[in-house]
């Protein structure tokens, strides 16, 4: 276990001590009607449990865990995700998810904020398994160290605290999401199925509508050996990756850089200003326009990067088809029909087809989309003390300062 500093008053222990990770397996045609099913894809980031549906209409076909109530339920592929939380009802959830159950006087919803820590999100990527599919085994988590005050008392008081200052954090995510839907109904209406003029657009493919006479206008990359994780460095050529288009609007994260000396092997993988990002690996089918504002940059081989020809289609209505026009996500699920994952390459996107509106409105939807995003702005700048007071809560709490 890792080196971790006790409050005086409180206890140091593995997770196997304070908390069972149960595994209770059960069929698909054993499972009760009416009972609910989680997936990863039903947890967030933020540990909210979206999305549920009833087992018997999720098509199971494989075990599955049982969970209740009193479970913490933490999601072990790709943990760097933070797919950790608390359901409020019992029901059935992925074997990528694993059930905790607290014992021993542990408050649940304490050991909840406990393994929210980044500190522990860190050492549990570094302790997965598999490269491709990432996942932090149940011996490897029941080892994690877990350090809490004796008094149960104590633990809800400190649970209360984190949860109240969430709370705050969790109005701007909803504003957000309410941001989002806004968006969502304006392609609808203006450049989606919704406008009364959409069957009368021509029908194009994705390819169709890319920069013809730019060779490189639809390209993914660089692959292998071409880019290794070891040849970034603290500055220079800027490297886009998932984490700059999986918001489906362009941001900056994680900053990765290569020489110059290196940017010049990788030209034909840069990015330039209104390129549609998409991601294709991780999290996938998320998508961003590349702002004027960028500097000189290369994309990364988990994400499809599109040059759009500007006299057929603007790249806000390509970027925001992709992740919302109800046409192109159910050819996705078409062409992922029976794979083992979901996922997306070149060929699909390319084949992707969608009824193309006049370039009039193409444009009224960007500015749309321009509006909502100065209005996320500036709750992002309005919010950002919340975000700042919540982590220095956490902090505090777990040192035993609050």
């Amino acid at each position: 276990m890792i080196p971790i500093q006790v409050p005086i008053g409180w206890k140091k222990a593995p997770l196997n001590k304070i908390a069972d990770i149960e595994r209770n397996g059960i069929q698909p045609d054993e499972i009760p009607v009416g009972v609910l099913y989680i997936g990863l894809d039903n947890i967030d980031g933020d540990g909210n449990i979206t999305g549920v549906q009833d087992a018997g209409q999720a098509e199971l076909k494989s075990t599955k865990f049982i969970f209740t109530e009193h479970h913490i339920l933490y999601g072990k592929l790709r943990p760097y995700l933070r797919k950790i939380s608390r359901p409020d009802f019992s029901g059935v959830c992925s074997t990528d998810i694993l059930p905790l159950r607290p014992k021993n006087g542990m408050y649940r919803d304490f050991l909840f904020h406990y393994l929210r820590q980044q500190h522990l999100i860190d050492l549990a990527a570094a302790r997965c398994s598999g490269a491709n599919l990432p996942r932090i085994s149940p011996t490897a988590l029941a080892d994690f160290p877990v350090v809490y005050p004796d008094s149960p008392g104590e633990q809800k008081r400190l649970a209360a605290i984190l949860d109240k200052a969430d709370a705050i954090r969790r109005k701007r995510r909803q504003a957000l999401a309410l941001a989002d839907q806004l968006l969502q109904s304006a392609f609808l209406r203006l450049v989606g199925p919704k406008h009364p003029d959409y069957a009368s657009w021509p029908q194009k493919t994705i390819e169709s509508l890319a920069d013809a006479p730019t060779r490189q206008s639809m390209r993914t990359g660089p692959f292998g050996s071409a880019l290794k994780h070891s040849e970034f460095v603290d500055e220079g050529i800027a490297v886009l990756g998932i984490d700059n288009a999986v918001q489906n609007r362009f941001a900056w994260s994680e900053r990765r850089f290569i020489t110059e000396e290196k940017y010049e092997d990788l030209k034909r993988y840069t990015v330039k200003p209104n390129d549609v990002l998409i991601t294709i690996m991780g999290t996938t089918g998320r998508s961003a326009v590349v702002p004027d504002s960028i500097p000189v940059a290369i994309s990364t081989k988990h994400l499809a990067t599109i040059t759009v020809d500007r006299t057929l289609a603007h790249p806000e209505f390509i970027s925001n088809a992709i992740h919302r026009h109800p046409g192109i996500l159910r050819q996705i699920a078409v062409a992922n029909r029976g794979a083992i994952m979901s996922g997306l390459n070149l060929g699909i996107i390319k084949s992707l087809e969608l009824h193309v509106p006049p370039l009039p409105l193409q444009l009224q939807f960007a500015s749309a989309v321009q509006t909502i995003r100065d209005l996320e702005e500036k709750m992002d700048a309005t919010w950002s003390r919340p975000n700042q007071l919540f982590e220095s809560l956490t902090q505090r709490a777990f040192r035993g300062e609050l």
